[in-house]
């Protein structure tokens, strides 16, 4: 499946070797120290710790952290945000309950129409088959007809 690799002879190829070289650091002269003398003589605390070993130190004042800025008010931006999303709130649940009327009187319609034509099919069949039993023509009952000449006279 995979051809047979064969023996072939490296290619000779230039090498250049390179050598680090130390680097010198630069000398660097410290500054004179100057002494200064505390404007105080800060006290000199002793603690005994519990295997009974003193130690004996300066005492450090801790340092005060910077008082707390005082907190900015809500930024009028915000308040504007907070409002519209409440107002967009408002206007959604007022179109949906819009939807649902509308959705509910859609379904009263329906059934209106649908109960008029039940009624109104009734009414047809009523005329039809009632038509279908009589035997035809229009009944007219008379009383104290008189017939004169070919003519009637009620």
């Amino acid at each position: 499946m995979y051809p047979e690799q064969g023996h072939h002879t490296p290619a000779e190829r230039a090498v250049t070797v390179h050598t680090p070289t130390t680097i010198t650091p630069a000398t660097v002269t410290p500054a004179p120290l100057i002494p200064v003398q505390p404007q105080g003589v800060p006290s000199v605390a002793s603690v005994v710790l519990p295997d009974g070993r003193v130690v004996t130190g300066y005492a450090i004042n801790p340092m005060q952290p910077e008082p707390l800025a005082a907190k900015p008010a809500v930024s009028r931006a915000a308040v504007n945000v907070a409002l519209g999303g409440v107002g967009f709130l408002a206007v959604c649940g007022g179109l949906l309950l819009l939807t649902t009327f509308i959705a509910a009187l859609t379904a009263l319609i329906t059934q209106l129409i649908t109960l008029a034509a039940v009624i109104f099919g009734g009414w047809i069949a009523v005329q039809v088959f009632s038509a279908s039993r009589s035997k035809g023509g229009t009944t007219v009952n008379i009383r104290k007809a008189v017939i004169k000449r070919n003519h009637f006279h009620g």
